[in-house]
């Protein structure tokens, strides 16, 4: 009875971590970098531009639209292993993306204009350049609700879900794919902007908006753009590569080891991941056995299935 509460225990705390990284990130958004007229990619740059076309349905509903199509696809073409964790997180950010939007104030402008959601941009638009210091704030706080997110094993679906689908025919690597479709978001934000010049703005918040919310990210992550090379050794190694694949869904291999101290046979499990999926791999190790001696290392060039093609070298 007490580990199965440990479990729930354990569980709960998680979820209600990857909802607090949803929030904070969908406070990025709502209160920083849309007020500021900014722009951004993924799922939520998409939704910013669709919302622009059709104001009636939400940027929370758009992004659950999006998202759900995404995953549908996703789910038939290349299987169903989103995991509940990355449903939970786009159904909590489609809910936190409309709720700040209720319950953010609205800004009143030095010409007299009321902007929906603009209170920061009231309280800073007496700073010089005050949109671009509140893109960056929008990008620090959205890049941190995500790496929040990331840590606890969740994922804002997006362009994970796109990287899968373009992985099953062609590898190409996860930041290749994140960068290219950013730039032909926030490049088309300029067909829906009110003249030439907004749009160009727009355009140059956005890049501004993805460099500094990447950075974030990979700063609170370590890098999580890059790979880790981990390496278990347990007499549980059986156990543990078993629930690396079922539930990391990630590739183990298993290498013949001997400990030169007792002299002692032993199987060593390597893994390769995402920098923002080894937390996830290190967790499943020590859940199964806590005395399992584990390192973690980056690793600078990975290249085969579902990393970087060898033909790019």
């Amino acid at each position: 009875m007490k580990l199965s509460f440990t479990k729930v225990a354990i569980g709960l705390k998680e979820y209600i971590v990857l909802g607090l990284g949803m929030f904070l990130y969908a406070f990025g958004w709502t209160a920083c970098v849309i007020p500021a007229g900014g722009m951004g990619g993924g799922a939520t740059g998409m939704s910013m531009l669709l919302n622009t076309i059709f104001p009636a349905i939400s940027l929370g509903q758009f992004v659950f639209i999006i998202n759900a199509i995404l995953l549908l696809v996703g789910g038939f073409i290349v299987g169903w292993n989103f995991g509940i964790k990355t449903i939970y997180c786009i159904i909590v950010l489609s809910l936190a993306m409309d709720m700040w939007d209720l319950w953010l104030p609205d800004g009143l402008l030095a010409n007299g204009e009321v902007l929906t959601n603009g209170l920061l941009v009231e309280y800073t638009q007496t700073i010089d350049s005050h949109n671009i210091l509140l893109i960056i704030m929008g990008a620090v706080i959205a890049g941190t609700g995500v790496a929040i997110s990331f840590s606890q094993g969740g994922s804002t679906g997006g362009t994970d879900i796109v990287a899968m689908i373009i992985n099953k025919y062609k590898t190409i690597s996860y930041g290749k794919i994140v960068i290219s479709s950013d730039f032909f978001i926030i490049g088309s934000s300029i067909f829906v902007a009110s003249d030439i010049a907004t749009g160009i703005a727009t355009i140059i918040y956005g890049y501004i908006m993805i460099a500094v919310y990447g950075y974030t990210v990979d700063l609170i992550q370590s890098g999580n753009q890059q790979s880790s090379q981990i390496f278990i050794i347990s007499p549980k190694y059986e156990a543990i590569a078993d629930a690396i694949n079922h539930e990391a869904h990630r590739g183990v291999t298993i290498i013949d080891g001997k400990g030169w101290y007792t002299k002692q046979e032993c199987k060593i499990a390597m893994v390769v991941c995402r920098k923002r999926d080894a937390a996830s791999i290190l967790k499943i190790a020590h859940r199964i056995d806590e005395n399992a001696f584990c390192t973690m290392g980056s690793v600078m060039g990975v290249y085969g299935q579902g990393f970087e093609a060898l033909s790019k070298i």
